[in-house]
């Protein structure tokens, strides 16, 4: 059977970069909590205050085995810092991430998912349609980046950057779901509306009756209302602590 190495970098970083760790580790578990993972795949990063530096999960670890610990430093060039390192990363993975980082160097992290909801939805001709308040929130910063294959070719970026622009949400056509955020817990917020909303709309259009559309009006009047509701003490970060402590009950093990 294969053995993860064991890596243990509590008290040899700073205080940045471990909360930064733990922070993303518990991103990891609760994605896994959430039925929201891919084997092996999709990715979620975040800069390290401060620094130039960004935290990826290492290649070959499922989610539910992400540490603190074992999460892998990276430069914007996908070169692992640490050359004592026994990971790697996924060049794929890194694509996408490495671009959104490099145009929005004011979010910390970058979260991608492959969830049948998100996949199903980007793959309409409509995209997302205005039929929750989950919806309300994406459609309020939503972009959509048209797919290439899998993202191995760095022509790709320049693309993939110039759709995101500044939005906080994106759909990628028949590929999945990318959000944005000043902070993890932010991030996170924005994947789990984003991916409340992909789920309504399904079971709405599932019931084969006519669905009733939000007036345009109130999706343009709901951008200002969202950045309240998610994003200081009033979204993401009030929500984080107890996600944190949630992840803590199910999984004691993410912060070493």
């Amino acid at each position: 059977m294969f053995e993860i190495p064991h890596v243990d970098l509590k008290g040899k970083v700073s205080e940045q970069e471990w909360q930064t760790r733990v922070d993303l580790a518990a991103c990891y578990r609760l994605v896994v909590m959430h039925g929201w993972d891919d084997l092996i795949y999709t990715h979620i990063s975040a800069r390290i205050p401060d620094t130039e530096h960004l935290l990826i999960n290492a290649f070959g670890l499922a989610f539910d085995e992400i540490t603190a610990s074992n999460l892998v430093k990276i430069d914007i060039e996908g070169n692992i810092v640490d050359p004592d390192c026994p990971f790697e990363i996924n060049p794929a993975g890194f694509t996408i991430h490495s671009a959104v980082h490099a145009a929005r160097h004011d979010e910390q992290c970058v979260f991608h998912l492959h969830t049948n909801e998100t996949i199903a939805v980007a793959s309409l001709e409509e995209g997302l349609l205005p039929l929750s308040q989950y919806a309300m929130f994406a459609l309020a910063s939503l972009s959509y980046h048209e797919y290439e294959g899998l993202a191995v070719n760095t022509e790709e970026k320049l693309r993939l950057q110039n759709d995101l622009g500044k939005s906080n949400f994106m759909l990628l056509r028949n590929h999945g779901a990318l959000t944005v955020g000043n902070t993890i817990g932010d991030a996170f917020m924005h994947m789990y509306d984003l991916t409340r909303a992909c789920q309504v709309q399904l079971q709405i259009m599932a019931t084969g009756m006519k669905p009733i559309y939000t007036p345009q009006s109130i999706v343009d009047g709901i951008k200002a209302q969202a950045s309240i509701v998610h994003t200081g003490l009033t979204g993401g970060q009030k929500s984080w602590p107890a996600m944190l402590r949630r992840v803590n009950k199910a999984y004691p093990d993410f912060a070493h």
